[in-house]
């Protein structure tokens, strides 16, 4: 059974009078373990793509099936139950809060789940430990470099468990050296916990990294390839 099936997948955008058909009957399924990357222009579909397998958005017809269980229609807190168990997110921006240490941010989605103090406080610094972190735990995100803060965001995707990780142009605000030891450091953790990580980028030596790549074109698949390099 596939990890992430979609299944003839139409999102509709209402813009007053106009309707904008943002993705075309979309089909595909991602296996546990998969390493895939997401490309298009802008405009292209692949946003709405990511939102609606991270549990963001709902589609406007279709199915969308985690390990066999349809989340198309679930409402807004259902949904954000499933984000919290099932996705890990990663985005361009860190997404970190300021004033917060890093062993703070990544110790946040423990207590939505309600995780004791001292277990938290375990769990995150063993991922700070796995993404190479352990002793800036204290340290702010403006004690940071970018490279480290975007460690700190993937150790806080990480403590959960979750199967899925999503990250959102993760590279983009980052110098070529350091996206390069932050996808390295995504190949590791795919083969080594078997995370099905999917990423979203416009840059083709990011997506090189890719097991697999998707692209989109007008709110269609155009193509969807294995990446023999890997």
């Amino acid at each position: 059974m596939p990890l992430i099936e979609i299944k003839e997948v139409n999102k509709i955008y209402k813009l007053g009078d106009i309707e904008v058909n943002a993705l075309h009957n979309i089909s595909l399924s991602i296996e546990k373990g998969e390493f895939a990357g997401i490309m298009g222009p802008s405009g292209s579909g692949k946003s709405t793509f990511l939102n609606i397998i991270g549990c963001l958005d709902r589609p406007t017809s279709g199915q969308y099936l985690i390990d066999g269980f349809n989340v198309s229609q679930l409402n807004r807190d259902q949904l954000s139950n499933i984000r919290n168990i099932k996705i890990g997110f990663i985005f361009q921006g860190f997404n970190l809060l300021p004033r917060t240490s890093a062993i703070e941010n990544v110790e946040l989605p423990m207590l939505y789940k309600g995780v004791s103090a001292k277990e938290r406080k375990k769990i995150a610094i063993e991922a700070l430990s796995a993404v190479g972190l352990e002793e800036r735990k204290n340290h702010y995100p403006n004690q940071l470099s970018g490279g480290q803060q975007q460690r700190v965001a993937i150790a806080r995707a990480l403590v959960n468990k979750a199967p899925i990780i999503l990250a959102d142009e993760p590279t983009g605000n980052l110098d070529t050296k350091t996206s390069s030891e932050i996808m390295e450091l995504f190949l590791k953790l795919n083969r080594e916990s078997n995370i099905s990580i999917i990423i979203v980028t416009h840059e083709p030596d990011i997506a090189a990294y890719c097991k697999r790549i998707i692209r989109f074109k007008d709110g269609n698949i155009i193509s969807d390839e294995r990446n023999e390099q890997n």
